[in-house]
């Protein structure tokens, strides 16, 4: 299970009816979905499509399928928005050419990556339901909100939101899960894939502030890509809804 990013200059999603969009854009060659989409095949997919500037967000899940010209078209199953919460608010601003970029894969986290996510504010979240099919979502907070107890190894906390569980529920069912994270500074990627399982037990929760429960991710791969993202955003107003750190 992976997540990925996908950008565009404003239009590049466009619904051509009720139930079909159109993606003009492509992983690149070296992203772990370049195939999956480039090769015509028919698969799950979950698309998050988040506005930074607004906290404005929309889940589409559905079916999709690579076609000619680089894009890809998407059958909806579920469309539906998410609340605000512990969404930063940034501006982008494209300013990099983010073809010149470097990949660097490994089955563990090195030092450099484990400050990356223990500092992160912001990241995105693929599983997938074995009948229901794919979901992307965000998990946001203060920066400190992820732990890195080892190199395989991250906690991060459950915090009250829409009130679904869309990606609680398919974890239970299937632990494969994908996790994004994006370096606004830098526009560097950070891709991880491994296998999910929730905490509920209240002594193990009530040490994150603000949790309901726990998810440790075990990783089993990690993809770094350096200029791959070519948006910068340097300013961040972080949301009302995180709970505060410092209060452990």
């Amino acid at each position: 299970m992976w997540a990925s990013v996908l950008f565009g200059a404003p239009g590049f999603l466009q619904p051509l009816s009720e139930h079909i969009l159109d993606m003009a854009a492509f992983p690149d060659s070296a992203d772990p979905l370049y195939e999956r989409f480039a090769r015509g095949s028919v698969f799950d997919i979950g698309l998050l499509a988040i506005d930074l500037s607004t906290r404005r967000r929309i889940r589409i899940n559905g079916v999709a399928q690579g076609v000619e010209r680089r894009h890809v078209l998407m059958e909806t199953q579920q469309v539906y928005g998410n609340c605000r919460k512990h969404i930063q608010v940034r501006e982008l601003e494209q300013v990099y050419d983010a073809s010149k970029q470097e990949d660097y894969r490994s089955s563990s986290l090195s030092a450099a990556q484990e400050r990356w996510i223990t500092s992160t504010d912001t990241f995105f979240i693929a599983t997938a339901h074995p009948e229901r099919g794919a979901d992307a979502s965000h998990r946001g907070g203060n920066p400190g909100f992820v732990h890195v107890p080892d190199a395989s190894t991250l906690i991060f906390p459950d915090y009250a939101g829409n009130m679904m569980f869309q990606t609680l529920g398919n974890i239970t069912t299937n632990p494969a899960t994908g996790l994004l994270l994006i370096d606004f500074e830098q526009g560097h990627t950070l891709q991880l894939t491994g296998k999910a399982h929730i905490i509920w037990d209240e002594r193990h929760v009530a040490a994150f502030p603000g949790a309901e429960r726990l998810v440790v991710f075990s990783l089993e791969e990690v993809i770094e890509k350096r200029n791959a993202f070519p948006y910068r955003a340097y300013e961040v107003s972080y949301s009302p809804f995180n709970p505060l750190l410092d209060e452990r």
